[in-house]
């Protein structure tokens, strides 16, 4: 062992240039994707966002922690990074054309988006997308030599309308500058295409500009990464991808794609309802909270499930049903898109009666920067999160409420938490009142409302009644900080 020496990678490139006027040997080494001069170490995977030549000068630009020391560190909050930008100015004109080129090809092996349409929802959260897009976003695309079209929205559904008619070769992914909400237009739209199927294959980027913010939080919070906008577009530039799963919800001809959750009855409520104190901010959530705890709701109903492997001692058998929903299947005759998975009710082999304090369906871990929802939900792992709360004292609800952060609520022996391959909801009335029904909340939006609900001039795309619900593995493809499960 003595003997041997350290396997070293030759450096592609060795050369000497000008860096503020002084002479300096730099070089490039392939494997590692590195640059180095004097003090400097650039990644180039990690670090650069682009580069571009002027005149006989090679521009670096690059993000670094504002401490200058280092590269962007994985876990925690690291205090900020800060835009860079290194000028190399090469001594002839060979090695000009060959550093750049070397350079060029590096990062197109990377596998870099160059083509984005971004969506900007300016009516969203904060009202503070269009400039988080011009602050946060902006800068960064343009330092990493990508194309963009920026496409605000103008009305709810607009982003789904585009993306059913968007020309996908002509774009390596599409970027959503909102809340959840815009996202889950897109995917509805792309799985409503007569190509659905290579439309759906497109990278979805997300960067936190709403109110929920629950998809861009679980990517980023996988990671120890902080959600803000410049880590999220930072995620997009550099390409990596992430397979998600797409829960199909459908109800006799209707169908709804769905990538973030399903809520029925306190959470549903807590979210849709509270929608009046919208002038309070966040504040609203909390707010309200406390006030349905004190005056509880209890909702008569069923869910069946297919449980997981490792799930299925949860709830009672389920009798076959000779019910199939091959229905469902036929009914989307009409439909170009994509139908959703077939399935039997044969297959649904648990089952759960009310009444329900609250019925939870959960894709991804966080609902929201502050709800960590299902803190066992993986992106991809074909199954859904489902978190039901049969009965619970007031005082002890309440306290689970401020678990949701931390997740802790699932801990709970209140809380039945377990993974579903497929779901059948069917919703009842209020137990203390049955002229009343309630709200079945997807994805942040109201997909059906029953009787004794709060007024509304918008109709709802189903009906307060029996829902199916099925996971496909891996459909979507969303832009990530890394490959995560």
């Amino acid at each position: 062992m003595g003997n041997t020496k350290p396997i070293t990678a030759a450096p592609v490139l060795s050369d000497r240039v000008r860096v503020n006027g002084v002479e300096t040997p730099v070089t490039f080494t392939a494997e590692e994707g590195i640059i180095r001069w004097r003090e400097n170490c650039l990644s180039i995977e990690k670090e650069v966002l682009g580069i571009t030549v002027e005149g006989s000068k090679i521009k670096i630009r690059a993000i670094k922690e504002n401490d200058g020391g280092g590269i962007i560190c994985c876990g925690g909050n690291t205090g900020g990074t800060v835009r860079r930008s290194y000028n190399l100015e090469m001594l002839t004109e060979d090695s000009l054309r060959i550093w750049s080129q070397k350079l060029h090809d590096f990062i197109d092996s990377l596998g870099r988006p160059k083509r984005l349409f971004v969506f900007v929802n300016p009516y969203g959260g904060k009202r503070s997308a269009s400039k988080i897009f011009i602050d946060s976003v902006k800068p960064l695309l343009d330092d990493a030599n990508i194309d963009y079209t920026v496409q605000e929205t103008k009305y709810q559904l607009h982003a789904k309308e585009v993306a059913k008619s968007l020309d996908i070769l002509r774009y390596d992914g599409v970027v959503c500058v909102s809340g959840d909400g815009i996202l889950v237009e897109v995917v509805n739209g792309l799985l409503e295409r007569e190509d659905w199927d290579s439309a759906i294959k497109m990278p979805l980027g997300v960067v936190p500009a709403g109110t929920g913010n629950g998809m861009a939080k679980s990517l980023l919070d996988a990671v120890g990464r902080p959600c803000t906008a410049s880590n999220a577009t930072l995620a997009i530039i550099r390409g990596n991808k992430q397979s998600l799963d797409v829960a199909t919800i459908t109800q006799g001809q209707n169908r709804f794609f769905s990538v973030l959750m399903l809520a029925w009855g306190l959470i549903a409520d807590i979210d849709i309802e509270s929608e009046k104190y919208r002038w309070m901010g966040s504040a609203r959530i909390d707010y309200y909270a406390i006030q349905r705890i004190f005056r509880l709701r209890r909702y008569n109903g069923c869910i069946k499930f297919l449980a997981a492997p490792g799930y299925e001692t949860f709830g009672e058998p389920a009798d076959p049903e000779g019910e199939t929903i091959n229905e469902v299947k036929s009914s989307f005759v009409q439909h170009k898109g994509y139908c959703g998975p077939t399935f039997e009710m044969k297959d649904f082999n648990r089952k759960i009666e009310g009444p329900f304090v609250s019925v939870w369906l959960h894709n991804v871990p966080w609902g929201g920067e502050n709800i960590r929802a299902a803190p066992d939900a993986k992106f991809s792992d074909g199954y859904l999160d489902l978190v039901v709360i049969k009965d619970c004292p007031k005082l002890t609800l309440l306290s689970l409420m401020t678990e949701l952060s931390k997740g802790g609520h699932v801990k709970s022996p209140h809380v039945l938490y377990l993974k579903v391959k497929a779901f059948v909801l069917e919703p009842g009335t209020q137990l203390d009142d049955g002229s009343k029904e309630g709200i079945i909340d997807v994805d942040g939006e109201v997909l059906a409302r029953g009787k004794g609900t709060y007024k509304s001039n918008y109709k709802t795309l189903m009906t307060y009644d029996k829902l199916h619900i099925k996971v496909d593995q891996g459909l979507a493809t969303v832009f990530s900080p890394s490959t995560i499960s």
